[in-house]
């Protein structure tokens, strides 16, 4: 179990803003220079300096130093795609880090509740049917409608007999994740086309190739809008973490409270799912790393969680697009390669710590 927060009497106001302006502040630099290292690399290879010139002057600025080319890759090529990867890598962080003090569990990640899996099926029905080719988001639109699909259906479990029941959401969102898994496994074995199949693999082991400013303009404001109301609820969440009656007394109305955090947590990550298919242990690893180095105070973890990352996102795809080019390897992969062993790491070194969480 994940050990209680302090009550927020204990810390004063003014230690916890110095403490998440400097820690934000840090990971925003770290963030910024990923970005600008991945603006920069690629089978086609853009000098830092010109990179510079490039954002420079689109505020405006006469900078020269850079061609029309240069330019076109920049803008219409990779910084749509990393961009699309910070908000993914953000909404997973975040989901990750709010399921995980939701249900007082460091195991539960964004895909506990069966919304990866919904996402994933939708996505699935979709290629294998030939409706990802009707328009430009045609792949995305099904996957999100899936991944909602989902969520209701866990809720409706969730609410059975009238009465809310958290152990019920759990153990509903495992039964309707593996029926939905079986259920992609059944589409794969059974689609005619070799081309679909591949297509199917490809997506499933998540990626953000393909990414363009129409898909950043439909996931930010869902993404950034998610992410604003669990960061309004951090204080609340620090409470339920203490038990719901204690939470009750202290002015928390639980029941909505949790509710509209379960929502917002489903939203940003069917989001995710839907515009880069399914990419494990981002919302597993980052809370919990943060989680042992800055403590389980959610004012300070949740909005850490999200910049964390999508700064993991932005290095895990760029490595993607440039450790076999010009080849590429699926995101999702790479995840899984750097957060398992990471992950394991953590475990034995603070084992202790964990233990009491």
């Amino acid at each position: 179990m994940i050990a209680l927060p302090a009550d927020s009497s204990t810390y004063r106001k003014s230690s916890v803003t110095v403490r998440l302006v400097s820690g934000v502040g840090v990971l925003l630099l770290l963030l910024l220079g990923v970005v600008l290292f991945s603006l920069s690399v690629g089978p086609f290879s853009i000098p830092i300096s010109h990179v510079f010139g490039i954002v420079l002057s689109a505020f405006g600025m006469d900078v020269s130093n850079f061609s029309q080319t240069e330019r076109l890759v920049l803008e219409q090529l990779r910084l749509p795609r990393i961009v699309e990867g910070a908000l993914v890598g953000a909404a997973l962080g975040l989901a990750g880090a709010t399921l995980q003090g939701l249900f007082r569990n460091p195991m539960a990640d964004p895909g506990i509740i069966g919304v990866s899996a919904g996402g994933s099926l939708g996505a699935v029905v979709a290629i294998a049917f030939g409706l990802d080719g009707l328009f430009l988001l045609a792949l995305p639109s099904c996957a999100f409608i899936g991944a909602i699909a989902a969520m209701g259906l866990v809720y409706l479990i969730a609410f059975a007999g009238a009465r809310f029941s958290v152990a019920t959401l759990l153990l509903g969102g495992v039964a309707v994740g593996s029926f939905l898994n079986a259920t992609i496994s059944g589409i794969i074995v059974l689609v005619p086309h070799n081309d679909a199949l591949r297509e199917i693999i490809f997506w499933l082991a998540g990626g953000l190739d393909g990414s363009t400013w129409a898909h950043v303009q439909v996931s930010a404001p869902l993404i950034l809008g998610g992410t604003l109301l669990i960061l309004v609820t951090a204080r609340d969440l620090n409470l339920l973490m203490l038990g719901d009656d204690d939470a009750r007394s202290m002015g928390v109305r639980v029941g909505p409270t949790r509710t509209l955090l379960i929502v917002c947590a489903s939203l940003v990550t069917g989001v995710a799912v839907a515009f880069s298919g399914t990419i494990a242990f981002v919302g597993l690893v980052v809370p919990h790393m943060l989680r042992l180095m800055f403590g389980p105070d959610h004012r300070l973890l949740l909005p850490m969680s999200a910049l964390g990352g999508a700064i993991l996102l932005v290095v895990a795809d760029t490595l993607a697009r440039t450790v076999i080019q010009p080849a590429e390897m699926r995101v999702g992969i790479i995840t899984a390669l750097i957060g398992a062993p990471f992950f394991v790491f953590l475990l034995i070194r603070h084992k202790r710590q964990v233990e009491t969480f």
